[in-house]
């Protein structure tokens, strides 16, 4: 960790709401569902789909938790209303997994079945390991009544290799990402060019066992490896999907839409984007000091926002 990195994880209790907001800006879409509409209306218009994620985690009370999932009832009720090219991604952590498996698997449960409805699609997201095992048998038991389910899984762990095996007999919807989340290194690799190799091992993989990934990076040497891949597997445009999160790398995402692949935006907005940011900024050091250097810029007038 550089020294801004070290100044800037050390000032994060103590740095302005506001500041934090216009940092965030670029990330989050805002804090009302009508915010994250317009949005993916705007991203439509350059060519991307979306997936929206209502910001929180880790969630204690149930009532909390209901209130959640009746609000991706909601965003659901939008989506079909609006004509929106978008899906939905759920926390597991969000929707009660800490409180009680079988209530979280009720909620995620209830939205896959909302989702059904109109045609939709529910993503459900990989958290830290300790949940990983219960993400996984989340998404192959709701898969067992809705099949328009999908699941994360993260490139940078050690399991992932032995993870895959049932899912590929599955030819499970995918997303794969590096991983977020500071880990043991005793389950993980930390090696950068480690990580991307083992990211092209699994999406190899998976595609080659018919698989629909949705290739979650903003990694071009990743990207450049899933384009190997894709070429050579022979794949048409319609077998996989790229994804990136709002406002990171938007040139390379320019030109991956250019070139006729499909890319899909993952768009978070809600009430608890403070809490999401600050925790983000310090589980993820690495970045932290890339963020300060983008405010200080964009304050500056130099930086893009």
């Amino acid at each position: 960790m550089d020294i801004l990195n070290k100044i800037t994880i050390g000032m994060m209790p103590v740095v302005p709401k506001p500041i934090v907001g216009r940092v965030a800006s670029r990330y989050i879409a805002g804090e009302k569902l009508s915010d994250a509409v317009k949005v993916i209306k705007s991203l439509h218009e350059l060519g991307a789909v979306a997936t929206i994620d209502l910001l929180g985690e880790n969630s204690s009370d149930p009532d909390h938790v209901r209130k959640a999932a009746g609000t991706y009832m909601e965003m659901l009720d939008i989506i079909e209303a609006e004509k929106l090219d978008s899906n939905v991604s759920v926390k597991p952590t969000h929707l009660g997994l800490k409180i009680d498996y079988d209530f979280c698997r009720e909620q995620i449960t209830a939205i896959a079945a909302h989702a059904a409805e109109y045609g939709n699609f529910v993503r459900i997201d990989m958290e830290d390991h300790t949940c990983t095992d219960d993400t996984i048998r989340l998404y192959q038991e709701i898969h067992d009544q809705y099949d328009n389910v999908g699941l994360v899984l993260q490139a940078y762990l050690h399991r992932t290799i032995n993870d895959i095996q049932p899912l590929m007999k599955m030819k499970a919807n995918l997303r794969l990402c590096k991983g977020i989340y500071i880990e043991p290194r005793r389950i993980c690799y930390r090696n950068r060019n480690i990580v991307i190799r083992n990211y092209a091992l699994l999406l190899e993989e998976l595609l080659k066992a018919g698989c629909y990934v949705g290739i979650a990076t903003h990694c071009e040497e990743t990207i450049w490896h899933a384009r190997r891949i894709i070429y050579q597997l022979g794949l048409k445009r319609d077998q996989y999907e790229f994804q990136m999160l709002l406002g990171v790398q938007e040139q390379l995402r320019r030109s991956l839409i250019d070139e006729g692949h499909k890319m899909r935006v993952y768009v978070p907005f809600g009430d608890e984007w403070y809490p999401y940011s600050t925790r983000r900024l310090k589980e993820n050091p690495s970045i932290a000091g890339h963020i300060m250097r983008d405010f200080f810029g964009s304050s500056r007038g130099d930086g893009k926002r």
